[in-house]
């Protein structure tokens, strides 16, 4: 398993602190909380110890005086825009946010369609969170916005959009995703406070950039692979250096934009608090961090990764050339390539062994691999998942935990109902052939109760994994990558 080298109980409750003094700066604080709310996974492999719902947690310590607003935009519902990790749209995470966060005594007091212009698939969309006996709120694009900031803030401008009932002193604005308008909302909100007589504020909870780490320290880096098809870039946070004496890293665009938001801030305030964009973040991630050598290697670990995510996605159309271009040139700023990545070895010489056959790999611990091979019934993720659960359960090799009996009528049905024709049966199918088969048999039951053995597992596959494979893997915990070349059956 990866070395943990980040302590969580720890961060907890500095961060806790650290919010709690932003809290009590003003009589109401919006907090737009950036990057993914839960399920964090890009946090936890790049600081191992970073569990996927340590920001859950967090939230938790504010329960009783925090309330969230999720920001979805209406242009990204149009288009029916993906979370990729795991697959489901825009609007079904807002969905899976509303109901997580309630499970865990959380308050979800609204949600904010920002950018609507009418569209009817945000209409739609709207009518469906009524279900969920949630407000929904309309904001349109800011008239002035960027420059023309007498019209930002102005009733034209921010005053133009419907004011948000809020009751909580810390108000959390969060999203699906990136470019959801998180920013403008909790402006506008801020707008509406103040001509109410309320002393709001606002501040960002960023975990990367790391500001107190160097440029270009590998977790940092991992961030820019991560954000590649944004273009973001670390830089160095000039205003705060000027300010302060203070060397601190930041991004392009909150960089780009600060001037504005300064002024915005103080127009609408009537005083000035933040003079960087580093004032603004409340994170101390970096405080917290306990091995740096294991951390770096980590965030290496994961720049490979983004880079080979990044090759599929072009070849799957979703992604432009420049994107995996970006993220090798980080690699090569930090001298690192794709066969560092251990898995890959292995998987490439499963591939050579077995006859040039699409082949998977999968590490479960620092020496501990197993491999696989496309075959008569199973496809390449599914026989090396399969071996994986014998080594875990340590099972002899010539034993079937699904005998081809069970297998071959399967398989057939598949190819009768459906209108493609393979040759192998996938993840999904064979993990539900095993469930079955433990109903009479001890070795599968046993396996089938070892499932939660691959959490933190490294996985690669030479040929394209199919997304329903992606989608196990990701919800097993194991952390996938593949080559481009696509198996033709």
């Amino acid at each position: 398993m990866t070395k943990k080298c980040f302590d969580a109980e720890k961060y907890l409750k500095i961060q806790k602190k650290k919010i709690g003094q932003r809290i009590k700066m003003f009589d109401k604080l919006y907090l737009e909380f950036g990057g993914k709310l839960i399920d964090d996974q890009h946090a936890a492999r790049t600081l191992p110890g970073f569990s996927p719902d340590l920001k859950i947690r967090l939230l938790q310590e504010f329960k009783d005086d925090a309330e969230v607003i999720l920001c979805i935009n209406a242009n990204a519902i149009e288009k029916s825009k993906i979370r990729a990790d795991h697959m489901i749209s825009y609007e079904t995470e807002v969905l899976r946010l509303i109901g997580f966060l309630r499970s865990k005594g959380i308050y979800v007091s609204s949600v904010v369609i920002t950018l609507f212009d009418g569209q009817k698939k945000a209409k739609d969309f709207a009518n469906k969170l009524r279900d969920y006996k949630v407000k929904t709120y309309f904001h349109t694009f800011t008239k002035g916005y960027p420059t023309d900031v007498d019209t930002i803030v102005s009733d034209e401008g921010y005053g133009a959009n419907p004011y948000i009932e809020t009751t909580k002193p810390l108000v959390v604005v969060s999203a699906p995703g990136p470019c959801s308008g998180k920013l403008a909302t909790s402006l506008s909100q801020l707008y509406h406070e103040y001509k109410r007589g309320v002393n709001a504020g606002y501040a960002k909870f960023e975990t990367f950039p790391v500001w107190s780490l160097p440029l270009k320290h590998p977790v940092n880096v991992a961030y820019e692979a991560a954000t590649a098809d944004l273009n973001d870039k670390n830089m160095i946070d000039h205003f705060h250096l000027e300010k302060y004496g203070v060397t601190a890293v930041n991004y392009n665009r909150d960089l780009e934009t600060f001037p504005v938001l300064k002024e915005i801030l103080k127009r609408i305030t009537k005083k000035t608090i933040y003079y960087s964009p580093t004032d603004m973040g409340v994170n101390v991630i970096g405080e917290c961090i306990t091995d740096d050598k294991a951390v770096q290697r980590a965030a290496k670990d994961e720049i490979i990764r983004r880079y080979y995510r990044a090759l599929t996605d072009l070849k799957k159309g979703a992604a432009s050339e420049d994107v995996p271009e970006r993220i090798k040139l980080l690699m090569n700023e930090l001298g690192i390539s794709e066969t560092e990545r251990a898995v890959v070895s292995v998987a490439e010489e499963k591939r050579t062994k077995s006859g040039n056959l699409p082949s998977a790999a999968i590490q479960l611990g620092r020496k501990k691999f197993a491999a696989g091979r496309k075959t008569g019934y199973l496809s390449p993720i599914s026989s090396t998942v399969l071996n994986a659960l014998k080594i875990i359960n340590r099972i002899p090799d010539e034993v079937d935990l699904i005998a081809p009996a069970v297998l071959e009528p399967i398989l057939e049905i598949k190819n009768k109902t459906s209108n493609f024709r393979e040759s192998y049966l996938k993840l999904g199918e064979v993990l539900m052939a095993l469930s079955i088969c433990s109903a009479t048999n001890p070795l599968a039951k046993k396996t089938i109760e070892s499932l939660d053995k691959f959490q933190d597992a490294q996985l690669h596959s030479t040929h394209m994994i199919p997304d329903d494979e992606l989608v196990i893997l990701s919800n097993l915990g194991v952390d996938a990558t593949c080559g481009v070349e696509i198996d033709i059956d």
